[in-house]
């Protein structure tokens, strides 16, 4: 834990943050209205014996009591997804319309992809970019399971993205959920704090940066561009809202969300960041039993 106890001065219980971080993460899946409500969803897991817990913030995203969702009725047709509850958040604070054009810069595998798509009752544009090749089929995969048709998959680098092929029109709407250093994943993927270094996060922040400076400057003005990352690392959190902030005209909104969190921070390792950057939410994995995570709400033309 010796790369988790960076953060202790972040924490309220340490102890807590610590003890959670070595637990296996609790199975959860969302439900996939473009298929079926969520109150048939749950009958067709009680049906299979699959007991359930809704959560508290989300009504589609369920606890489930089988390490193997993916092996169930409901996952074959596309009636759920194995999602993890926190990441689920982004797509609900984009709060895409139906019809609406939305640009999700960092798309593989999916599940925020067909989230955004679901909360757009499949109406509209998700342009789906990933610059890694390989996993776009994951995403075409998991987008063809959902029933998703209003979305169209790119292979491109999100800090150079072009809007030529889509009318260059900008995007109502962006989601960056950026690649990362992934320490908030270390309840399902404990080797990632074997995998930690410091110039991993140097290299990922950089690469944040100009990702969502390009998202920003793809979105109208008055428009939303939500940020996030499953990381603890305020280099790849507040350090690169304040960058973006800076570079590009926009600022940071609040967010409304039943689930328990805690402000972004505007200081560390010497460094202080716009005030803006406490408008952002860190979530811990000892307060709601979920994965770590940060996300971030700005609006375009602040």
């Amino acid at each position: 834990m010796d790369v988790l106890e960076r953060y202790e001065p972040l924490v309220d219980d340490p102890e807590a943050f610590y003890e959670t971080c070595r637990r296996p993460l609790p199975t959860t899946v969302r439900a996939n209205p473009i298929k079926a409500p969520v109150e048939r969803v749950r009958r067709a897991l009680d049906d299979e014996g699959v007991a359930w817990t809704a959560s508290e913030w989300n009504p589609h995203v369920m606890t489930v009591e089988t390490d193997f969702p993916g092996n169930t009725w409901a996952n074959f047709h596309g009636w759920i997804h194995g999602q993890e509850e926190v990441s689920a958040l982004p797509p609900v604070v984009v709060d895409p319309r139906p019809g609406e054009r939305v640009f999700d810069a960092c798309a593989a595998p999916g599940g925020k992809t067909t989230q955004l798509a679901a909360l757009m009752d499949d109406e509209g544009l998700v342009v789906a970019n990933d610059s890694n090749l390989g996993r776009l089929s994951a995403l075409r995969s998991n987008a063809e399971r959902l029933g998703v048709t209003n979305v169209a998959v790119t292979n491109r680098d999100a800090r150079r993205f072009s809007l030529d092929p889509f009318g260059s029109e900008p995007f109502d709407r962006a989601l960056v959920d950026a690649p990362c250093s992934c320490e908030g994943t270390v309840r399902k993927n404990p080797e990632v704090i074997d995998e930690w270094s410091q110039s991993h996060v140097e290299h990922v922040a950089g690469l944040q940066k100009g990702i969502l400076r390009r998202a920003v400057q793809a979105t109208k003005e008055g428009g939303v561009v939500v940020y996030s990352t499953c990381t603890f690392a305020p280099e790849e959190n507040e350090a690169v809202l304040d960058h973006v902030l800076e570079a590009e005209d926009c600022r940071i909104l609040p967010i409304d969300t039943d689930l328990e969190t805690r402000p972004g921070v505007t200081e560390w390792d010497g460094e202080e960041y716009d005030p803006q950057v406490a408008d952002a939410v860190r979530i811990y994995p000892h307060h709601n039993d979920t994965g770590g995570f940060f996300c971030a709400k700005l609006e375009v033309g602040g």
